[in-house]
């Protein structure tokens, strides 16, 4: 074990409950954070709190007990890291936690999301499938790019780049066939699935599902030994992480590939800053080199060759 798993963690968290001052509850968990050097990105809004924070331990253990007195019942996530994994400490207070751009329809009382799907726990999702077989249908409740590198078995994953765009996907009738299904949606730590759950109910879909802490608690329970396949997309330095014993499991599937076949977790910038701003899968092989740093877009592909010629001829 390194001093640094030793050491160091992340917690990851959030909590639905009216919040009547946001932009109080702003200014005193900024103030805890930087007593106790954290860092991370909280968000809060009128409908309670969502953040991941990494430090030291001790102060992690601080944070959670202060924290929980506000937010009662709030559960953590806690995962290996710290916070060099965090560029810095951000805490704002928004219309929504998570920008799904409908905040005037979510509604929220002291037990969480009004209307919101039935939570089930990693052993009664996998229940259910043993029961209803392929009838179930997964629904993953993130943005496509990171359902790449791992998701579901025979998943659905909508076509979204961000959270905003699901209520144009539910509302377009490509999904209408999962409408009279048993539909388990899922998503990181849960969070997205709260609201997305909801929304999802409040546009004709009759059965829907959530998975209680989302996939971390499912990979927590049954590592690569269940319906999970490859590894998780998470939002700081690490940018993905597996559960069991990581790739070299024998029960790991691998997703995701770079453009040039090899595979690969990780996610680079694409060389063509101006113009494009998408992250691909990229090899460290094709990272090390400018002619092959790009998304596959040929307008991006010219550019990197463009770059690797003015290099090369001033060499």
């Amino acid at each position: 074990m390194t001093k640094k798993q030793t050491l160091s963690k992340i917690l990851l968290y959030y909590k639905f409950q009216p919040i009547s001052d946001p932009d109080a509850v702003r200014l005193w968990q900024k103030e805890l954070c930087e007593r106790l050097g954290l860092r991370g990105r909280i968000l809060i809004s009128e409908h309670g709190i969502n953040g991941t924070v990494g430090g030291p331990i001790d102060a992690c253990k601080e944070y959670a007990k202060r924290t929980k007195e506000y937010f009662r019942g709030i559960e953590y996530k806690w995962s290996e890291g710290g916070a060099e994994d965090f560029p810095r400490l951000s805490v704002k207070a928004r219309d929504e936690i998570v920008a799904f751009g409908a905040p005037g329809e979510l509604k929220v009382d002291d037990n969480g999301v009004i209307g919101g799907g039935v939570h089930l726990k990693p052993e009664e999702v996998n229940k259910m499938v043993e029961e209803r077989g392929d009838e179930v249908v997964f629904f993953d409740g993130r943005n496509a790019m990171e359902a790449e590198i791992g998701k579901f078995k025979n998943a659905v994953v909508p076509d979204v780049n961000t959270t905003h765009d699901f209520i144009r996907e539910l509302e377009s009738g490509k999904y209408d066939w999962m409408k009279d299904k048993p539909v388990i949606s899922y998503c990181t730590g849960g969070i997205r699935c709260e609201i997305l759950s909801a929304l999802m109910k409040n546009r004709g879909f009759e059965e829907v599902y959530q998975i209680d802490g989302g996939i971390v608690r499912y990979g927590e329970k049954y590592g690569n030994d269940g319906l999970w396949e490859g590894s998780l997309y998470v939002f700081d330095k690490r940018m993905h992480t597996e559960f069991g014993q990581g790739v070299e499991d024998p029960g790991f599937i691998q997703l995701g590939h770079c453009k040039c076949g090899k595979p690969t977790n990780k996610f680079e910038n694409c060389i063509n800053e101006d113009e494009c701003r998408q992250q691909t899968l990229m090899c460290e092989d094709c990272a090390a080199h400018i002619e092959t740093r790009h998304c596959g877009r040929p307008e991006c592909e010219k550019v990197a060759a463009q770059l690797a010629a003015q290099l090369g001829a001033g060499a």
